[in-house]
């Protein structure tokens, strides 16, 4: 292993440095984890830079879940928590994030931590967050902005906590009945943070129209354009580009090059156009230690980003078409090389 994976609370499931075996491996496959950095002597020269700390990390999804856990008990008894701590714990853990993130906000943000799939919520709360502070800050929002995004942000989905498991957690399609049950959670996300100390009624705004389109296609209220809170259309970018490329129970993730097509196949449409460039431009699609195959047949390890064309990487070749390793690798840029894509990022190992 060349890093660690964390479980859905911050913690270590598996260290760096540890040799792998069929053991592990199987029960890394049954925890929801699908890929691996694996050190690799081809990329020893490749750094991976998070945009936080473990140690933050760790605490931001242990504020997260023992939070959204504490609902879903009171859910069962068809309750809601009055957490009037709620808003003091979650601030203290975003100050912590805003800090580490405009330690280094000209930089593209890469997501790299491998984590467990024991509950997707947690980690998506997280991941919206993060993306969504760091597309804020590209935009110019002053740090008191930023909170209220970034609290709206990481809150967005707590409404879910309302949503019985048996249908927040069915691997597979959901019937009309049970979308609709769904749906129910940007009202309820609502109903949790209004009245909540500390919490901004912009950002219980946010929980409730993450799901609204521009073009009034969404829900819960099919509210268009202007009518939406522009942190909300925000968060919507971000929400659907880490739902798109997160593994999930009943779906495989896109590619990231993929998702961003289809943010910008709705860009004007649904997305609000601006804030889709300057995300596009913001994000590493393509994080550095990747590997990926070619269009060429050729598979390759991100090792550089083009920060004008984040989605034509720098790639070393390591094997050609016929799977076969080579001796002497050689490197691609291929914002030079237009007629050369990445088609497909490996299922199963990130090498570093």
């Amino acid at each position: 292993m060349a890093r660690s994976i964390y479980n859905d609370e911050g913690l270590i499931l598996l260290g760096a440095d540890v040799e792998l075996n069929e053991t592990m491996i199987k029960r890394l496959e049954m925890l929801g984890v699908h890929r691996l950095y694996i050190q690799d002597s081809r990329a020893d020269d490749i750094e991976l830079h998070e945009p936080i700390s473990d140690k933050t990390r760790a605490e931001a999804l242990f504020t997260i879940r023992s939070n959204f856990q504490k609902f879903m008990d009171e859910a069962k008894f068809g309750r809601i928590q009055n957490n009037v701590n709620l808003g003091k714990e979650f601030r203290r853990v975003l100050d912590t994030i805003i800090d580490e993130l405009k330690s280094h906000d000209q930089a593209m943000i890469m997501l790299n931590a491998i984590q467990g799939a024991d509950h997707y919520l947690y980690q998506h709360s997280l991941n919206v967050c993060l993306y969504a502070i760091m597309l804020g800050s590209a935009l110019g929002y002053s740090r008191d902005q930023l909170g209220v995004l970034g609290m709206g942000a990481m809150l967005h989905d707590i409404g879910k906590t309302m949503t019985p498991q048996h249908i927040l957690l069915k691997p597979g399609k959901l019937t009309e009945e049970e979308m609709a049950i769904m749906r129910q959670h940007t009202d309820d996300g609502f109903r949790i943070l209004k009245d909540i100390p500390n919490i901004s009624l912009i950002s219980a705004h946010c929980a409730l129209q993450h799901h609204e389109r521009l073009d009034g296609s969404g829900y819960p209220r099919g509210i268009q354009g202007e009518e939406i809170h522009e942190y909300a259309r925000l968060i919507a970018i971000v929400d659907t580009f880490d739902a798109m490329t997160s593994y999930r129970v009943y779906k495989h993730s896109a590619l990231p090059h993929e998702a961003v097509e289809v943010l910008y196949a709705g860009a004007g449409l649904q997305y609000d156009l601006e804030m889709v460039n300057v995300f596009r431009d913001r994000v590493a699609i393509y994080p550095p230690g990747t590997t990926v195959e070619l269009n060429t047949g050729e598979i390759g390890i991100v090792v550089d980003i083009n920060s004008s064309l984040p989605h034509r990487p720098v790639v070393r070749i390591i094997a050609d078409a016929d799977g076969q390793e080579l001796k002497d690798i050689y490197e691609i840029d291929l914002s030079k090389k237009l007629n050369v894509t990445i088609v497909k990022v490996n299922d199963g190992l990130f090498l570093r």
